[in-house]
């Protein structure tokens, strides 16, 4: 059974009636934003190829996108290691906790439509809770949540996970009934005083948006992001059909005996925690949300003020993080850069953002092994090679 992982290596609105329209002309700019030469991207992928035999993995993707424009993109490998089907560029790739990014977009965009606020409090969300939520989480803010600074734990008391392996009732069910059992312990840290990343608090948040809209973080995901930016790959939990090879599957054990993991409940992490790193989509779509940010939503006007998008990108006090974010300088980056790593012990996936410069570099392979990370970080210094001209040691 896979532990509550989702990896961070830190080292390392539109209005409703609108929405189809944004749709439509977003498919139409991606569509004519797409620039890659075909013998570029056959040396491209001959590139990713050598990378993924280097570091035996099953299967690797990347993509680049500069100015909105996606200007590499490839994949290689085999969907299941043992097995003769190819990898295929559609396919979908486990994003781990590159997912909490985009939760953590969504409630701005709600914020922007005056839902809630990013001080909007646990207490104010779930006030039937004042007699079992202990009062150190009272006024933990959707902030903190969002930033790793609100005392949620590193990790679920033994018996409330357990629990949620059962997976019973809708996800939104699973998820009130997991967040109502950890608030009624006291926060691991006092709220503000410390970075403790946590998997809990993005269940949290997740939670107070869907009290906040009546609405599944699912459908939230859906249809505020997925939608709007042409992300038709995009689902949840491992892709694939049970007893199919009709994508990806992921794979535990070692570089020297992968072990495939059939698609499935048992192949990811519980919904309870969905908003803190389930979300699959294919290495193009990933490309998309990531230029999104990149471009400061010039790729989809409307969708998310620059406001909003400022404080997604600005770190908390103190800290190196941000709302679903690791921030760091770059040269290359022309400043500071966003990004973020993420699995669930079974696929592995990078993300790397510029907004300074407007390029977005995206990588994913389906295993965790010791060196899953060195062949997305190696894939990802191709592109900057290849994109900017820059040679990154």
């Amino acid at each position: 059974m896979p532990r509550n992982r989702f990896v961070v290596k830190i080292c390392s609105s539109l209005v409703n009636c609108l929405r189809p329209v944004c749709v439509v002309l977003l498919s139409l700019w991606f569509a004519a934003h797409t620039a890659v030469a075909a013998g570029d991207n056959e040396e491209f992928t001959a590139q990713l190829e050598a990378i993924r035999k280097a570091n035996h993995l099953p299967a690797l993707a990347a993509a680049a996108i500069c100015n909105g424009e996606i200007v590499q993109i490839g994949v290689t490998g085999l969907r299941k290691f043992g097995d003769d089907v190819p990898i295929e560029l559609d396919d979908s790739w486990h994003i781990g906790s590159c997912t909490k990014s985009m939760t953590a977009t969504v409630a701005a965009m709600l914020i922007d439509q005056g839902y809630l606020d990013w001080e909007t409090t646990l207490g104010e969300v779930f006030p039937e809770w004042a007699d079992v939520m202990d009062s150190g989480w009272q006024d933990v803010t959707l902030y903190e949540l969002l930033t790793h600074r609100s005392g949620a734990p590193a990790h679920p008391p033994d018996d409330v996970w357990v629990r949620a392996w059962g997976q019973h009732g809708t996800p939104t069910e699973q998820r009130k009934e997991f967040v109502e059992t950890i608030v009624a312990h006291p926060p691991e840290q006092a709220r503000g005083s410390k970075f403790v990343y946590s998997n809990q608090g993005y269940a949290i948040a997740g939670a107070m948006l869907e009290r906040c809209t009546g609405r599944a973080w699912e459908e939230l995901m859906e249809s505020m992001l997925f939608k709007p930016l042409g992300m038709k790959t995009a689902g949840f939990g491992a892709p694939g059909t049970a007893g199919e090879v009709d994508a990806p599957w992921g794979h535990a054990g070692t570089i020297r005996r992968p072990e495939p993991i059939p698609p499935g409940p048992q192949a990811d992490n519980p919904p309870a925690i969905g908003p803190a790193g389930t979300v699959h989509c294919s290495i193009g779509d990933l490309a998309r949300y990531a230029a999104f940010h990149a471009s400061m939503g010039a790729t989809a006007p409307g969708l998310l003020s620059r406001t909003a998008f400022e404080e997604l990108h600005t770190c908390a006090p103190h800290e190196l993080y941000a709302c679903g974010w690791c921030v760091e300088p770059r040269e290359w980056g022309g400043g500071s850069v966003l990004y973020h790593t993420g699995s669930n012990t079974m696929w592995y996936c990078a993300m790397w953002v510029a907004p300074e410069k407007n390029v977005a570099f995206v990588a994913a392979t389906n295993c965790d092994s010791d060196l899953a990370d060195d062949g997305c970080d190696q894939a990802i210094k191709a592109m900057l090679t290849r994109v900017l001209g820059t040679a990154v040691e």
